[in-house]
């Protein structure tokens, strides 16, 4: 079977209340120069849904904002596909949000390299916190 690599409308995180509730309830960490919220969703829907940002803090511009958003989206498109295995794999749906934090303009080099670390320090610590307790 061949893999294809989307990211297509409905794995885009949209939702008003679910956007609130990665920010309010869901856990986080930093891969520099990424912040990333994640929540495991109680709401049955599609199963990973993603979305990105970039503050207007760092970049005035919008065409600024739209070029990162634009690279972090392709990047995790390419490598989005460990962590869709996994949320399938457990049946779990789950949200994940992206912000990015430097303030000087990314390469796509960089988000190619970081993004893969990104996915698999999701997955581990979806791990931990699903491993039970002896």
């Amino acid at each position: 079977m061949k893999q294809r690599y989307t990211y297509g409308k409905e794995s885009k995180l949209k939702s008003r209340k679910l956007l609130d509730a990665v920010f309010k309830q869901g856990r986080s960490f930093t891969l520099f120069p990424l912040k990333v919220l994640f929540l495991q969703a109680e709401t049955p829907g599609e199963s990973l849904q993603t979305g990105v940002a970039a503050g207007t803090r760092h970049f005035k511009r919008a065409v600024h904002r739209n070029r990162v958003k634009r690279l972090m989206r392709e990047s995790y498109r390419l490598h989005a596909l460990p962590l869709q295995q996994y949320v399938e794999e457990k049946q779990q749906p789950m949200v994940v949000f992206m912000l990015y934090i430097d303030k000087v303009l990314p390469t796509q080099e960089l988000l190619h390299q970081k993004m893969p670390l990104v996915i698999k320090r999701i997955i581990k610590e979806l791990d931990e916190n699903t491993t039970p307790a002896t």
